[in-house]
């Protein structure tokens, strides 16, 4: 059996090649290249509810909303963090769980609190 040269090896990739890049093209030429489901997907969505473009005063007052729910997020964090180290250091461990529970649904609270305001208020520039 012969094994083809290094020369003649690459020379029929080469003719592969060709060939693919022929098809590839003639078949590009001919219809539209088909999309991806995320890109029909967020078609089907913009359709459904167009998106709105806020201007840089309400990107602010947004964003005070968010600075504002941060900052009473922190707050919270800080004095039932410091509590529950406290219950946990004086070995009441029953108390530093329901302390733990108690921040976590106050920081779920106060985030849909933040998101419900951010809503109202885009609700009121496209409206």
């Amino acid at each position: 059996t012969m094994v083809p040269s290094k020369s003649v090896l690459i020379s029929r990739i080469c003719i592969v090649d060709l060939t693919i890049d022929s098809i590839t093209r003639r078949g590009k030429s001919k219809k539209r290249e088909m999309k991806s489901a995320y890109e029909l997907a967020m078609e089907r969505l913009e359709k459904a509810s167009p998106s709105i473009s806020l201007n840089a005063d309400q990107k602010k007052e947004i964003a005070e909303i968010d600075s504002v729910y941060r900052a009473k997020i922190a707050e919270k964090e800080l004095f039932l963090k410091d509590q529950i180290r406290e219950a946990r250091n004086a070995g009441n461990l029953e108390e530093a769980e329901s302390l733990e529970k108690q921040l976590a649904i106050e920081i779920r609270r106060l985030q849909e609190d933040s998101e419900a305001k951010k809503e109202k208020l885009r609700a009121s520039f496209s409206g």
